[in-house]
């Protein structure tokens, strides 16, 4: 066995003052005036009491009534011309149908829009004038297959007579998807607000 050799002797130094450790911990910090250090950031601030669980801060609420109505606005344009190439397809009012154009109305302002009041009356009123329209681009697209006129002639240029054609079709059931639709809408707004 070999024996260790002592080490070289070195000139003696002054020695460095070490930081006191706080509560025993090494790597803690320990401010100027003796107060606990600010959190990290993006750390969990401790529960306020023992037992006590930690609850997160709720959700910011959207309330945003104009995005809301753009967004019910363009769900209505574009539910209202499916709707109508639907009608005009099958040359029959699909109560479904009216359904999705209400439910779509409803989901797109409650989505954006936030828990404002005044979405889901909006909704209503958009999901009406949705059906109404799809009616009447279905009764064109119908009326376009049997007359020499186009869908884009007969729904800009005569444009009364395809409300004289759709009062002449108009039946209870007609204004039964008109309820359908408003009423899907109102409650759909109300359901998908954030």
């Amino acid at each position: 066995m070999s024996q260790s050799a002592p080490p070289p002797a070195q000139p003696p130094t002054q020695p460095q003052a070490q930081p006191e450790p706080v509560d025993g911990n090494p790597y803690a910090q320990k401010s100027a005036d003796g107060a606990p250090p600010a959190p990290q950031p993006g750390s969990v601030p401790p529960p306020p009491a023992p037992g006590v669980p930690y609850v997160p801060a709720p959700a910011p609420v959207r309330n945003n009534l104009g995005l809301g109505l753009v967004a019910a606005f363009g769900a209505a344009v574009v539910a209202g011309g499916v709707y109508g190439a639907i009608i005009g397809l099958t040359k029959h009012e699909i109560g479904w149908a009216a359904v999705g154009v209400g439910f779509l109305v409803g989901l797109a302002a409650g989505r954006l829009g936030g828990r404002n009041p005044v979405l889901p009356v909006a909704s209503a009123v958009l999901s009406l004038g949705s059906v109404y329209i799809g009616q009447l681009v279905g009764e064109a697209v119908i009326a376009a297959k049997e007359t020499p006129l186009s869908f884009s002639e007969l729904f800009f240029q005569h444009f009364d007579v395809l409300q004289e054609a759709w009062k002449a079709d108009a039946d209870p059931l007609t204004f039964v998807f008109f309820a359908i639709a408003a009423y899907v809408a109102f409650t759909g707004a109300k359901k998908a607000a954030l």
